[in-house]
């Protein structure tokens, strides 16, 4: 039994847009979301980790530096959340960071998130608690994703199969059925391909609303080449990153001169087909389904989602209290709380992991 704590998440992922965080209040193992703000990150350092996914030059001296950069605007999220809310930095038990993936090799067994905790944790006065996927993938897991165990906390019902699917940069989904064991993966690419897509066509960071996508038409042998790529149809636990969806990847099964918003056209039909694929396979007695992620703004993929899965119910993740932009951000708070309290964070059914592990590492303040 434990009083009300007040934990920060913090969540950078894979779309390298900026920081979320997310102040949340935390009794008895049950969340409540109490402020969020976003902060982007500025082109250089968005550039130097887009390319720290790559080998390159000096990069540990760089992926050192990048760290440290990080550490800085995670403190100045987290000093703006604090501010905001009018907390004073003692009533924060823990920091909850997932850090910048700029490798994850799961099937090599290791995991890198960069983010400099220890200076996060000087520069705030705030215990930081970080590297949650090492522990899985050294107990045989993927190591990824880890929201589910949040998913299952925050979002399940006794009496409803409930799907929940986050589509950040890579899209992933949790498998809540009302009785019987919670499952989750990676699906496939989310935003990652459509974002870089559009930033070398058209110069600007994302699709907004899946306008360009909308304007193109779609290529089906592209489509069936890239569905028909070995990650598509393994079976879970998988998990996956930058390390196999990149731009160099896609340029490998573009053999003809197509236009280039056919070429987006059929990255958003490759995102919603994934997702689709997953929940058909994985989640055949699902009632309904809930969204949550940077994807969930892209109208046009949500319209062609609602399209594929219909007649099942597409929802977003504001009806349980927790805005689309701020599950994950949540959900490592969530972590943090567990691993605070040496319990375990992980849930073996989803990572592959020999068996429940606390996970994380602890900077204390």
């Amino acid at each position: 039994m434990h009083a009300s704590e007040l934990y920060v998440g913090l969540m950078s992922g894979t779309s390298l847009d900026g920081v979320d965080a997310a102040l949340v209040e935390i009794s008895e193992g049950k969340s409540r979301l109490v402020h969020a703000i976003f902060q982007v990150f500025d082109d250089d350092l968005r550039q130097e980790l887009l390319a720290l996914n790559q080998a390159g030059h000096n990069e540990l001296l760089r992926a050192s530096l990048a760290g440290n950069a990080l550490a800085s605007r995670y403190t100045s999220a987290v000093q703006t959340l604090l501010n905001e809310t009018m907390h004073p930095v003692l009533a924060i038990s823990a920091i909850g960071c997932h850090g910048q993936t700029i490798r994850h090799r799961p099937d090599l067994g290791f995991t890198i998130q960069i983010g400099n905790a220890a200076l996060l944790a000087e520069l705030t006065g705030i215990s930081v608690i970080t590297d949650f996927r090492s522990r899985d993938i050294a107990a045989g897991g993927q190591g990824a994703p880890l929201v589910p165990a949040f998913h299952a906390a925050a979002f399940r019902s006794a009496q409803r199969n409930r799907v929940i699917v986050n589509i950040g940069g890579i899209s992933n989904l949790t498998w809540l059925p009302a009785t019987g064991a919670v499952t989750g993966f990676d699906c496939g690419p989310g935003n990652l391909l459509l974002d870089g897509w559009t930033q070398r066509h058209l110069g600007s960071p994302f699709d907004r609303d899946g306008a360009w996508a909308a304007s193109g038409i779609l290529i089906p042998e592209l489509l069936h080449n890239m569905l028909d790529f070995a990650f598509f149809s393994a079976a879970p636990p998988k998990s996956t990153g930058r390390d196999m969806f990149h731009l160099e990847w896609l340029q490998a099964f573009l053999y003809g001169s197509y236009a280039p918003a056919d070429v987006q056209a059929t990255l958003l039909e490759l995102s919603a087909r994934s997702i689709t694929d997953a929940i058909r396979r994985h989640c055949g007695e699902a009632d309904e389904i809930y969204l949550c992620g940077g994807g969930a703004h892209n109208t046009a993929l949500r319209k062609r989602l609602a399209e594929m899965l219909a007649p099942l119910p597409l929802k977003l993740t504001d009806e349980f209290g927790i805005g689309t932009d701020w599950v994950e951000a949540t959900a490592f708070a969530w972590l943090a709380y567990r691993t605070r309290h040496s319990q375990p964070g992980n849930l073996p059914e989803v990572t592959g992991a020999q068996g429940p592990r606390i996970l994380g590492a602890i900077y204390n303040a």
